[in-house]
């Protein structure tokens, strides 16, 4: 594709957006009609799905310029992020629907660091830095591997969607916490996990790891994870393994993620397809399972994260953003040579 084509799509794509998708106080639903914009599946109007389509139209505006930039800008300006704030309790919730109002809360570490970076940084509508610092970030061993944040149920795009876009690579937070480096660890710990578990499930092995949401035998499970996680659950493991799992942590753990690809590509051609990976596989049952589908949100990390790895260029652009720089700078997640402020 040419330049100007891509230039004209991006353009579109952030014309429909602003002019025919479905939202309220600058978010969006979660998902809606691919011909009118308009709300589908009575879902939610998504905080984390916003979020990952304004770091994509950044992205875009940084490296397009333009009328794609100023139409970025303009959808980043106009979200309200105290609308979905509690006040009472200094977080966002997860999530909001006209009939239902707001629920849940983001009260621990997961996908949702770009949240913070994004909406301190706003120059509409800021929320206050105490919010990044008000989530819990409880530490926890998986066997040598130490020191993990973990998140709830241990899947591994948690550790992952906030990193397509931030190059937390050399940055540390003022309680010392790297986020890449906690990636790298989680990643490590899901790998080990299923070499662990694999008298248990055939499926899983050094080459067949990754656990995260996915579609799965039963349907799509947002649950498949790994230790470490919350205590208090039980991790809903079956058996399936997503390529996207390891391919979405190639920058944290090329050799392993490389490995995995090869794996999954000589032993089981029916889990290729003309978008390259089918999205999930379990050995399991009486026959092998194989996805017929190719989830998006999947092939997107696998994607955003192949080219990071190759070229760095999602990361580069991203992080020219004026506000991204200034999010960052305000939560005090500084180059390792930076000192942190007390405060």
């Amino acid at each position: 594709m040419s330049f100007k084509n891509a230039y004209d799509r991006a353009n579109r794509t952030l014309d429909t957006f602003i002019n025919n998708v479905e939202g309220e106080n600058g978010f969006f639903y979660h998902f809606v009609n691919m011909e009118t914009g308009k709300r589908e599946w009575n879902c939610e109007i998504s905080i984390i799905d916003t979020a990952i389509f304004i770091c994509g139209a950044i992205t875009c505006g940084e490296y397009f310029g333009g009328e794609v930039k100023e139409k970025a800008m303009a959808l980043y300006e106009n979200i309200n992020w105290n609308w979905y704030r509690n006040p009472e309790l200094n977080q966002f919730y997860m999530g909001y629907s006209p009939e239902r109002g707001f629920w849940g809360k983001w009260d621990m570490y997961a996908e949702q660091l770009m949240l913070y970076v994004l909406g301190v940084a706003s120059p509409t509508f800021p929320v206050d830095k105490t919010m990044y610092d008000d989530i819990t970030k409880e530490k926890v061993d998986y066997k040598d591997i130490k020191d993990i944040v973990y998140t709830y149920c241990g899947t591994l795009f948690t550790y992952q969607f906030s990193h397509t876009w931030i190059d937390f690579r050399k940055r540390k937070d003022k309680q010392g916490i790297d986020w890449f480096e906690n990636s790298i660890k989680a990643t490590m710990a899901n790998r080990q996990y299923c070499i662990d578990n694999k008298e248990r499930f055939k499926t899983f092995n050094e080459n067949s790891w990754g656990l995260t949401a996915c579609v799965g035998p039963n349907g799509y499970s947002g649950g498949y994870g790994a230790k470490p996680c919350s205590t208090d659950i039980e991790i809903e493991n079956d058996g399936t393994v997503p390529p996207c799992g390891p391919i979405g942590s190639i920058v944290f753990t090329p050799k392993e993620s490389i490995k995995a690809m090869e794996y999954f590509y000589n032993n089981f051609p029916k889990l290729w397809c003309k978008y390259g990976f089918k999205d999930a596989y379990n050995l399991e049952g009486e026959k092998p399972w194989f996805s017929t589908e190719c989830i998006g949100i999947d092939k997107g990390i696998s994607m955003t994260m192949i080219e990071n790895f190759l070229s760095g260029n999602i990361w580069k652009y991203f992080m020219k953003n004026e506000y991204v720089k200034k999010g960052l700078d305000l939560l005090n997640i500084k180059e390792v040579n930076e000192q942190y402020a007390v405060n």
